[in-house]
């Protein structure tokens, strides 16, 4: 038997970014700026992107690295960016949608990875296809942990 969480307000969001629960209609002042940085920094990320899949194109059957350093260095990057946000400038209320969900949002690309995969699989590449999902998957992982670790580090360092 399940429980439902009763210590929260059913009006109060999960994510102060993000509330997809509208039990009334209400007007937030601040919802445009939001939309606005979200929409311009994904605009830039997604350019990035391009512009680094043009630059490293990927022959078919082979290793996508473009898109595996793509996604990997973005996770890294959003590993900084949480800590920046959360202990440093925790009153920049559009840092966050700009350079995590716009710009990083946009620049990393975890939909080209599974289209990746898919391809890989489809043209007799099973092993490459394997490689690849975990590479992706463990190399993004270690880059969060990583940037989150050695940032707070620095951080903690200097706040003290």
């Amino acid at each position: 038997m399940q429980h439902e969480r009763t210590d929260r307000a059913p009006w109060e969001p999960v994510d102060p970014d993000v509330d997809l629960r509208h039990d009334r209609p209400v007007r937030r002042t601040g919802d445009t700026a939001v939309l606005s940085v979200i929409a311009a920094g994904g605009a830039i990320g997604a350019v990035a992107r391009y512009l680094v899949g043009q630059a490293w194109p990927t022959p078919p059957g082979s290793f996508p690295w473009a898109t595996l350093v793509i996604n990997v260095v973005g996770c890294g990057l959003i590993g900084i960016l949480m800590v920046v946000v959360s202990e440093v400038l925790t009153r920049q209320r559009l840092i966050r949608p700009f350079l995590g969900t716009g710009v990083l949002g946009g620049f990393t690309t975890f939909s080209a990875y599974a289209l990746d995969i898919q391809q890989l699989i489809a043209g007799r590449h099973p092993g490459t296809a394997l490689l690849y999902l975990a590479a992706t998957v463990a190399g993004a992982l270690i880059a969060v942990w990583a940037t989150v670790t050695a940032t707070r580090a620095l951080v903690v360092g200097r706040i003290r």
